[in-house]
Formats: structure tokens, C-alpha cells, sequence
């Protein structure tokens, strides 16, 4: 069967009150944006809480279903028969023909669940729900009614015009992007930080990113995963602005003058202090990490607080309960694990020390930093003049 409107389910977003249009204007946009490379026609539209999604001339179902399956906000996408309202007889003969073609295997259960918003049409629902099943039955003897857990559940919404359907393919749930503001993304190479990225999207924020390359120690190889990865990222979050800075001569000052035990800290520190700069700039509301509470020694409760103190913005960590296990099956539900593996170094991972520092006490740190006071300002004011900036879609 061949379906031309989509019928679009939202969850949260029917409990925002007043202001449920403006999310629904942005859901809509969301998926005029996630339709632009699918092949054919398609209208987006809204009428008294539902979105539907109209599909001119042709077009692959799959595809369609594949972009819309990637836009936060959706919970259910429903392929729909839409039909005029011809007489209620004609409604039945519908229905019949509907299950007829759809469920060529009659040895299955079902039950009827009727919606009706037009309340001038003169059948109501459940006068829908006993009339249509009965036709059913009728028609398809081997067919038997299940109420409680029916093979399908067959609903009809009476509108303007009459919807049929009886598949709901999930959606990703959440919120549609932007709704929530902006925040700064610390993206890597790793498997961590675009999933961070993805689920602080799910909440309706949208994304800018930044990464810190460091040639020669790391390759252009490596900064096209990062580009890779924020690409597979923004299929769900929409456009993001990354920002790529050359962290190499911070990253040997640091070396240089600073405890190899406390490297990894402080380097992490200007990161944040530089992605922050950013952020502010670009009227971000928040910076976002990949760090989950233990995972590695920069990412004890002591590391992390030494991390946050750098920082006046705040710092959403997503991951901070999850474990490895948890982040990689994420990461393979998104499709970002095979590029996050691919063996690419990045600069977190070149100059880590043998044994890092896990309990750092910041005023050990603060004298640490003393050591930098001679260039530091000024090689952080080049990398953020010299930042590259790459517009990922």
C-alpha cells in the first residue's frame, strides 16, 4: 500500500499550554529541514494538534521514515489513509479495503479506536469503533477482536477529512531543536562527546562545537573525524558551527612549565577557558562534556571540580552516571561508534602522563599556573584569532 501523508505524534509538547505553538512551529521546521535531501515533494502542515507531513508525487517511503525518525520532538510517525467523508457506509467499505490490502494474513487480532473531532459527523466514537469492527468482521471471518492486546490497533480520526492507520513507527521522543537555547559542545575524537552532544539535542538545545587540534602530533586525518562525527551529530541537532583551534603551542607551554602529573588538568582548563570565549560570543548558554564520573583521571569528582572552576558559564554532562557500556550503545544507536574508533589520535590522548594527577587540589593547580603567567595570555589570544571556523550540516 502505497501511503501519501504522514500523521506526526508529539509527546511533551501537548503539555506546554499556551505556549504549545510556538514548539509546534519549530517542530515544524525541524522537519521541513529534515526533508530538504529526500527525494520528492513534500508539504508539512499543522491543524488542531497534529502535525502531518503530505507526500507529492513520488518519493521512498524509508527514506522519508529515516528522516523523520531523526527529528527530536517526534514520538510516533503513522503512515495514513486519508479519505473524503462520503457517508458512513462508504467509511466502512473504506476501513474493510484498508485491512484488506494491508493485512493480507487475516489470522491475527485486532481492535478499532475512533477519534472524533468533528463533532457535527453523526456517528460518535464508539458507535465508530462497534459499527467499523463489525464490518471488519464481516468481511474477514478468520479476523477476532482482542481488546486488550490486539496484532493491531486499528485507529480512525474523524476531521475534516477521515485518517486512517494502524502503524506507529517510534520517533526519537524529546524536544525539537532550538527550543532550549544554545549550548558549546567540547567535540573529540572519542566515543563519548557526540553523544553527549545528542542527547543535550534530544532536550531541544541547539549545538555549536568546539575541538582542539594539535599538528603535527595530530593528523588532518584526525580532524576530518572530528568533521565526521559533528556531521552524524547535526543529522539530529540541525547545522553546528564548529570551531577548530590549534592548541599545539599551548599544549607544549603547558608541557614545559607545568607538573607532568597535573598536564592533562590544566591543559583541560584553557580548553574550557577558550570553548567558553567562544560560547559567550556566540550567545551560548552552557558548555557541554562528554565526561562521565570516573571514567578517566580527569574525570574524578575532584578533576571535574577543578574543570568547573575556570568556567562562569555552566557545564551540562550528560554522561556523568553513565557507564562505558551505556555511552557505546548510544553511540551505535546514532551511528557515530565506527567513526569514533577509527584510530585517529586527538590531543587529549598524546600528551597524557604516566601518572596522572586523579585527587588535584586547585590550589597546587593555582601555583601550577603561576608558571604560565609569562605566555600563556598570549598564546591563547593566537589560537582564538587563528581559530578555524567550519560550518557542518
Amino acid at each position: 500500500m502505497t501511503f501519501h501523508t504522514f500523521l506526526i505524534k508529539y509527546g511533551e509538547i501537548g503539555i506546554k499550554g499556551k505556549n504549545r505553538y510556538l514548539f509546534e512551529d519549530a517542530l515544524v521546521r525541524q522537519i521541513r529541514y529534515a526533508l530538504r535531501e529526500a527525494d520528492g515533494s513534500f508539504k508539512v502542515h499543522k491543524s488542531r494538534g497534529r502535525i502531518y507531513v503530505d507526500c507529492e508525487g513520488e518519493y521512498d517511503a524509508d527514506e522519508v521514515t529515516s528522516c523523520l525518525q531523526k527529528v527530536f520532538g517526534i514520538v510516533g510517525i503513522c503512515p495514513v489513509v486519508c479519505v473524503e467523508d462520503h457517508g458512513f457506509e462508504q467509511l466502512k467499505k473504506d476501513v474493510v479495503a484498508y485491512m484488506d490490502e494491508l493485512y493480507p494474513d487475516k489470522n491475527l487480532t485486532f481492535k478499532v479506536e475512533a477519534r472524533r473531532s468533528r463533532k457535527t459527523y453523526p456517528v460518535n466514537s464508539m458507535e465508530i469503533n462497534c459499527l467499523v469492527g463489525e464490518a471488519v468482521l464481516d468481511a474477514f471471518p478468520e479476523i477476532r477482536v482482542d481488546v486488550h492486546k490486539p496484532d493491531v490497533l486499528l485507529n480512525i480520526e474523524v476531521r475534516e477529512q477521515i485518517y486512517i492507520y494502524s502503524r506507529i513507527i517510534p520517533g526519537p521522543g524529546g524536544m525539537p531543536v532550538g527550543t532550549n537555547g544554545k549550548a558549546m559542545l567540547l567535540l573529540s575524537g572519542g566515543i563519548d562527546s557526540p553523544v553527549a552532544g545528542y542527547m543535550i539535542a534530544k532536550r531541544g538545545v541547539a549545538l555549536e562545537a568546539t575541538y582542539f587540534h594539535a599538528p603535527p602530533y595530530t593528523s588532518e586525518r584526525a580532524k576530518q573525524k572530528v568533521v565526521d562525527l559533528a556531521r552524524i551529530v547535526a543529522s539530529y541537532a540541525g547545522p553546528i558551527k564548529l570551531h577548530v583551534v590549534n592548541f599545539t603551542d599551548i599544549q607544549l607551554y603547558i608541557y614545559d612549565q607545568c607538573p607532568h602529573e597535573e598536564l592533562t588538568i590544566i591543559m583541560r582548563r584553557y580548553m574550557m577557558k577558550i570553548a567558553e570565549r567562544f560560547a559567550k560570543e556566540d550567545g551560548c548558554l552552557g558548555m557541554i562534556t562528554g565526561e562521565s564520573i570516573g571514567q578517566v583521571a580527569s574525570q574524578t569528582m575532584q578533576s571535574l571540580a577543578a574543570t568547573n572552576e575556570v568556567c562562569t558559564l555552566p557545564v551540562y554532562r550528560p554522561l556523568i552516571g553513565f557507564d562505558k557500556r551505556e555511552i557505546v550503545e548510544v553511540s551505535e544507536k546514532i551511528g557515530s561508534y565506527e567513526t569514533s574508533i577509527q584510530p585517529f589520535e586527538d590531543c587529549c590522548t598524546i600528551f597524557v602522563a604516566k601518572h596522572p594527577v586523579t585527587k588535584p587540589n586547585i590550589n597546587v593547580i593555582h601555583k601550577s599556573e603561576e608558571n604560565l603567567t609569562e605566555k600563556i595570555d598570549e598564546l591563547v589570544e593566537q589560537a582564538v584569532r587563528s581559530v578555524e571556523v567550519i560550518e557542518v550540516q
